[in-house]
């Protein structure tokens, strides 16, 4: 009987879809076994669990397999019904609940962007980001019209905050990597206050020297990005004058072989041709 309700969960120690489910599964109270996964070297079992997308994470319930992160947290909230309710009963607020998670990826995705760019590029990431959290701060104020609690037990946290703490709970290791701030009280004070409370709960509170393990994470993961994108740029240069040096070719061919058809000895001749082709 034990084995049929053996939970196991197959993830990555930095992806925030992974955190979120194991954040639901401590606050629920649900014994598991984790399984670290190499998505570089993705093994047999994780392609078998999850042929589609072939990702992380993939949560096993009595030998069956469940993925997609939200898709996971609802079926945990489903299943146990120890520990707090992840989802309101109401239609209407469960509906909120999800828009807003479902935003909130959308929010990573540009911070993302940020971590992987620079110059220009970035500017606009980083632009992008300021924009998206004023609109989710904006959004939370639906949830919280009075502000959040100082305090917040286990008993009170719903998916939303699952997915807010997931996300948002390493912000001040992305804020070191990047050298940028985007959680702050003053510009964001909802999302600040939520991920503040919500890392004292010792259900989702991080783990020992796990800051300085992120930051030198981002930072590895940044300087790949900027040498990859910098190597592409450099083929793309080179690339494009092999292509100019090669129609320049052609067209002096052409000339030089209109001027000797011409029967045109004349240099003078042969410039006022080519400037012209070129």
């Amino acid at each position: 009987m034990a084995e049929e309700n053996k939970v196991t969960l197959y993830g990555m120690w930095v992806s925030p879809y992974v955190k979120r489910v194991e954040f639901a599964l401590r606050l629920k109270g649900i014994p598991y076994e984790y399984v670290e996964e190499d998505l570089r070297n993705k093994s047999p079992l994780l392609l078998k669990l999850n042929p589609v997308r072939q990702e992380v994470p993939v949560l096993v319930h009595n030998g069956k397999a469940i993925v997609e992160s939200l898709v996971i947290l609802e079926y945990i909230d489903e299943t146990w019904k120890t520990g707090p309710q992840l989802l309101p009963e109401d239609p209407y607020k469960r509906s909120q609940v999800r828009f807003w998670a479902s935003y909130l990826q959308r929010v990573f995705e540009s911070m993302v962007s940020v971590l992987k760019t620079s110059g220009e590029a970035q500017e606009k990431a980083i632009k992008e980001v300021t924009e998206k959290l004023k609109l989710l701060e904006e959004g939370l104020k639906g949830f919280f019209p009075n502000g959040f609690p100082n305090s917040f037990y286990k008993e009170n946290v719903g998916l939303l905050e699952v997915v807010i703490c997931s996300h948002f709970g390493s912000y001040e290791a992305q804020e070191e990597a990047l050298g940028v701030k985007f959680i702050t009280p003053e510009k964001t004070p909802l999302i600040y206050s939520s991920v503040t409370a919500l890392t004292e709960i010792p259900a989702v509170k991080a783990e020992p020297n796990s800051h300085e393990k992120m930051v030198v994470f981002l930072k590895f993961v940044r300087g790949n990005a900027l040498k990859s994108s910098a190597e592409c740029t450099f083929s793309s240069i080179t690339i494009n004058c092999w292509v100019v040096f090669a129609s320049l070719f052609c067209f002096v061919s052409v000339a030089l072989h209109g001027v000797s058809n011409n029967g045109s000895n004349n240099p003078a001749a042969t410039w006022v041709l080519l400037t012209n082709v070129i």
